[in-house]
């Protein structure tokens, strides 16, 4: 994809007189010469990977570092017995947020949405939504593209590798993608859209990449429940009309910044923060 900016998506959209989506499908279609049922069904696919993955999730797998594993199973329990204060719907994104993470940390076959690291975001959010709300698999795939096009824009733009841009470069982008996606799929405006990826985004700023022994598994499983949850009330606020002050571009530009600034100890290099707690060192110990 050939997008420097969120605003190049909306005015090609205008230009062309289509949405969004389109406009991102068509650039797609474009740079991978191929045609317009080869480009969808290949979103298809990746959609169809997500779900599949959630499906084949198994609660009694442990990671071979034993640092995760059944976590999500113990929030479905949770969720059941509407023991959680956000409700069924949340806790359920909770849920899969987790599941994929674990299925990651235990070699399962899971889609990067932008990076592994990140990859219960994005799906847990949609597919949660679609599996609640009904919606025509179609329409998910249209905010599979709006989450795409978003992903491209960041990684042009700043970064979406936690050695690059710590993790608000992982998490931070994967709650902006579905943030606007889950935007989009809701019938928000362009404006709605992008200003709901720009709350995410805003709220993860400074986000450091500090995992455990260097594994991606504490804290970031958890993270991708924060950057779930947090696409979630992005998109209600953006769907309220209530304005982003900072356009999303902007707010991606400073996300590069910020990541420029952290030091390379808090970029995936396990060197500070949480790698370096008590505990923490135990297991880079173990590792080495």
């Amino acid at each position: 994809m050939g997008f420097g900016s969120v605003a190049e998506i909306e005015e090609k959209a205008q230009k062309e007189q289509c949405k969004l989506w389109e406009a991102i499908l068509h650039d797609d279609m474009r740079e991978r010469q191929v045609d317009r049922l080869e480009a969808i069904g290949k979103m298809s696919n990746m959609y169809i990977a997500m779900k599949e993955a959630n499906e084949s999730y198994d609660k009694d797998l442990r990671s071979r570092s034993g640092l995760s594993g059944g976590d999500g199973e113990k929030m479905i329990e949770e969720v059941q017995k509407m023991q959680n204060l956000t409700g069924e719907f949340v806790g359920t994104v909770m849920a899969n947020a987790l599941k994929m993470g674990e299925s990651n940390a235990c070699m399962k076959r899971i889609v990067a949405a932008p990076t592994a690291g990140a990859c219960g975001v994005l799906p847990a959010v949609l597919i949660t939504y679609e599996q609640f709300y009904h919606i025509p698999e179609e329409k998910m795939l249209e905010g599979m593209y709006l989450a795409a096009g978003v992903g491209q824009v960041i990684a042009q733009r700043a970064s979406i590798a936690g050695a690059q841009g710590g993790c608000q470069a992982e998490i931070g982008s994967a709650s902006c993608m579905a943030a606007a996606a889950i935007t989009y799929i809701r019938g928000g405006s362009a404006k709605q859209v992008f200003d709901a990826g720009a709350f995410a985004l805003k709220a993860l700023l400074g986000l450091v990449c500090d995992p455990i022994g260097g594994l991606v598994e504490v804290p970031c499983i958890k993270r991708n429940v924060i950057g779930s949850v947090n696409a979630i009330t992005s998109s209600d606020m953006a769907m309220a009309g209530i304005e982003s002050k900072v356009p999303l571009d902007e707010v991606i530009d400073a996300m590069a910044e910020v990541g420029d600034l952290l030091p390379c100890s808090l970029k995936e290099t396990s060197q500070a923060g949480l790698a370096q707690t008590e505990t923490g060192k135990k297991y880079l110990v173990v590792q080495n």
